[in-house]
């Protein structure tokens, strides 16, 4: 504990050291975040204001581009001010609060994933039982569920990675302060910890693919029973959608944590953590939300509005 007091701050190397990158890619993000934040808050106002919009799949949605929203903050401003500040110092605190969050809001959506293709199960394969499958009380035990374990995962990690001692390198070889790139400093003996890391991410990814692969495949073979060509068309552009995410978010994931830190490699990981931390949240409002003629419509009729008051 004495060892590990010492440390009180660390200092992040960020993305690049080339000055002739930092701007650029100083513009590149902040319009990425700029366009994660309208993107995703505009799918949250959208689905509150359109009454058409209460169901259970936009309910799920709401809370994905909240979700989405709150673990880039927890990151991507960070990262912008690391290329314009020289000074690249993070307090040992809020190192460790940016940890939590982040790990926390991965987490959640993770099971949010697994409770969307649930959902999507429940309306294809039982249409009749629908409205007494996803019930108000349903869809709000599932998110819940989501938060809890998105929580109880941030603390297990971040209790983990802290109590560790750090007495020699402070310089964190990452844009922010993720796991394996805090935890490689640790003089102390880090051998429980990296099995705790694979062991317990494992767990968290493994549930929710299963879920999410098992009911796609009860969707697929419902499908292909209906003979129905429109239907299947619809059906196969939308899980076409939901995979190219999934795959982008689980793949980074995996690639990043599933492995031992002695074969990572700190710049690889930066391009993948780009990925899940500022990509992902962007494209999950078009991907999940702006291609459904739904929403659509739904924001059609809000413009309408909006010009007529306007007029007004």
């Amino acid at each position: 504990m004495d060892n590990r007091t010492e440390v009180t701050q660390f200092i992040l190397l960020g993305l690049t050291s080339d000055p002739g990158l930092q701007v650029p890619l100083f513009i590149m993000f902040t319009l990425i975040y700029l366009i994660t934040l309208v993107g995703n808050l505009g799918i949250m106002v959208l689905i509150l204001l359109d009454s058409r919009l209460h169901t259970p799949m936009y309910f799920f949605l709401s809370n994905l581009s909240l979700v989405d929203l709150c673990y880039s903050t927890a990151v991507t401003p960070t990262v912008m001010a690391g290329l314009l500040i020289e000074d690249k110092v993070i307090s040992y605190n809020t190192c460790a609060a940016q940890m939590f969050f982040f790990v926390a809001f991965a987490t959640v959506e993770n099971y949010l994933l697994a409770s969307m293709a649930y959902d999507r199960y429940a309306a294809v394969c039982k249409p009749l039982h629908y409205t007494t499958t996803m019930t108000t009380g349903v869809c709000a035990s599932l998110t819940i569920g989501s938060y809890i374990c998105g929580f109880l995962n941030a603390s297990i990690h971040t209790g983990d990675t802290f109590s560790l001692s750090f007495c020699m390198s402070n310089v964190i070889h990452h844009f922010f302060c993720d796991i394996p790139a805090v935890m490689v400093l640790s003089c102390s003996d880090r051998h429980v910890s990296e099995l705790v890391l694979v062991y317990v991410v494992s767990f968290n990814i493994i549930f929710a693919l299963l879920v999410i692969l098992i009911s796609y495949i009860f969707i697929f073979i419902t499908l292909l029973k209906m003979h129905s060509s429109s239907g299947y068309q619809k059906a196969l552009s939308t899980c076409a959608s939901h995979f190219s995410a999934v795959s982008i978010f689980y793949g980074t994931i995996i690639f990043m944590y599933l492995q031992p830190s002695s074969s990572h490699s700190m710049d690889t990981d930066k391009m993948a953590s780009v990925f899940y931390t500022m990509i992902i949240p962007m494209l999950n409002p078009v991907v999940y939300s702006l291609r459904n003629k739904e929403v659509k419509s739904a924001l059609m009729k809000l413009l309408s509005e909006a010009k007529l008051c306007l007029r007004l």
